[in-house]
């Protein structure tokens, strides 16, 4: 947060245009997706592990529902499916993770070409689909505001709250802490590890579906492109940048509206600076490296780390 108001500082002394409501609150609506999918993301990583389907989850789950609402069917049913199957493919990562032990970075990383390829041969008709037609209240996730706040801030700080409440006031959420900090003394004290992986990633995925269908009500489509850009790591860098370790057990989902913040800020500001894209991605590599070096020496894996199918 130091960082953040330093170059919220910065920026609004030496560029042009930076300190204007409508830029900022532009600055936050941009990236209250990413926010969002980082509180699932986040979740994961507490928990000691990480969840490289998230992105392809979001497009083909909510691609497929506006798929199936453009062939007539209910708005809220075709999401209904949507969500289900968003769920199924989180469920999936947790079993191949907890039961069939395969490690994390693995599962996640093959489970995300299967979802990818699955989604463009039998999920969805196109690579863009536009969203036509009435579907209600929904369109107010994407383009409506309160108080002439815009509606996905709005959803990414509830989802927030939540997600907080459900971390530091459940027992599922000290589940959580307690496997990401230990797992092997976890299991030994009688906690069902496999079967709260599976809800963790389950969570992940859910998220991603609400990430997707704020995404879809904002610009009116869904862009299935997207399962293979680099938004899977600019999710993992407002994680780390925020200060979850990646060890597991620590972290909270205030680091991720820090990270959040901070991704935002230096965004907007290089845009407004007019650096180019490929300029920005690199920024960007080089930053998530220098995260992931400091957290490696902040928070180093110990050898049950590097057991994370060993549940």
């Amino acid at each position: 947060m130091a960082i953040s108001a330093v170059l919220f500082v910065l920026f609004s002394i030496f560029l042009d245009g930076f300190f204007r409501i409508s830029n900022l609150l532009s600055l936050l609506q941009s990236v209250s997706i990413l926010g969002i999918l980082a509180i699932g993301m986040a979740v994961v990583v507490i928990g000691r592990g990480i969840d490289l389907t998230m992105v392809a989850v979001m497009v083909f789950s909510t691609g497929w529902s506006f798929t199936l609402f453009s062939g007539g069917m209910q708005v809220e049913t075709a999401l209904l499916l949507g969500l289900l199957l968003a769920v199924a493919f989180g469920a999936v990562n947790g079993f191949l993770i907890a039961y069939v032990e395969i490690p994390a970075i693995f599962a996640t990383l093959a489970m995300a070409t299967v979802i990818s390829g699955l989604g463009r041969f039998a999920l969805v008709s196109s690579e863009n689909i536009f969203i036509s037609g009435d579907v209600g209240w929904f369109a107010s996730l994407g383009t409506g505001a309160l108080a002439a706040v815009p509606m996905p801030v709005l959803l990414f700080l509830i989802i927030s709250c939540l997600a907080f409440v459900a971390l530091r006031l459940t027992r599922y959420g000290a589940f959580v802490y307690a496997i990401g900090d230990n797992p092997l003394a976890s299991r030994n004290s009688g906690m069902s590890i496999r079967p709260m992986t599976v809800l963790m990633y389950s969570f992940a995925s859910l998220v991603a579906f609400c990430a997707g269908l704020i995404m879809a009500m904002t610009v009116s489509s869904v862009n299935t492109k997207l399962a293979s850009s680099t938004m899977i790591y600019d999710i993992i860098l407002v994680v780390v940048i925020g200060g979850i370790g990646l060890a597991g057990g620590k972290g909270s989902i205030r680091n991720v509206i820090s990270g959040t913040v901070l991704i935002g800020l230096l965004l907007n500001g290089l845009t407004i600076m007019n650096v180019d894209y490929s300029a920005q991605n690199i920024i960007k590599s080089l930053i998530l490296l220098l995260a992931i070096i400091v957290d490696s020496l902040l928070n180093p894996r110990d050898e049950q780390t590097s057991q994370q199918g060993d549940i």
